[in-house]
């Protein structure tokens, strides 16, 4: 019985099937992780984690949200949420506030400090998402938009 040989080397990204002949789905998480990684280090002297800068434009485009909601929104897990939400209670970059209506839920605002740190991280964000689209022109800028958009929308059955 012969063996299967083993690869003398691991391809990096961009050779073999981690290049354009690559599963979409690898090639997605793999660009994801590249992303995450630089985002990762954009952020680390801020204190903020990309999980806690997603929360935080959340809550500055959709103010009052619950943390049910903030899950949804940022894509985590509930108990992931209930962390994020109390280290940025803790570091003051958040309030959170018994809802109005539904007074069990609590209601969750960005700060006056949360605001000025998500202004720092989103400077440093969009700088990120500039050098992600170097080399678009805004046509194929609106068509990589609304390719992501498109995979994101849940599929029929």
């Amino acid at each position: 019985m012969s063996k299967s040989p083993v690869p003398m080397f691991l391809p990096a990204p961009g050779e073999g099937k981690r290049g354009e002949d690559g599963h979409m789905g690898y090639l997605l998480r793999q660009a994801a992780h590249a992303y995450r990684q630089r985002a990762e280090t954009a952020l680390a002297d801020l204190d903020l984690t990309p999980p806690q800068f997603t929360v935080l434009t959340m809550l500055a485009a959709y103010p009052g949200l619950s943390g049910a909601d903030l899950a949804r929104l940022a894509l985590l897990t509930p108990q992931t949420i209930a962390v994020i939400v109390g280290n940025l209670d803790r570091a003051g970059l958040i309030t959170r506030e018994p809802h109005p209506v539904h007074g069990r839920i609590l209601a969750i605002s960005l700060t006056a400090p949360g605001r000025a740190v998500l202004a720092k991280a989103r400077s440093r964000m969009q700088t990120l998402d500039d050098s992600l689209l170097a080399g678009l022109d805004a046509d194929h800028e609106t068509v990589v938009r609304r390719w992501l958009v498109t995979v994101a929308l849940p599929t029929e059955t």
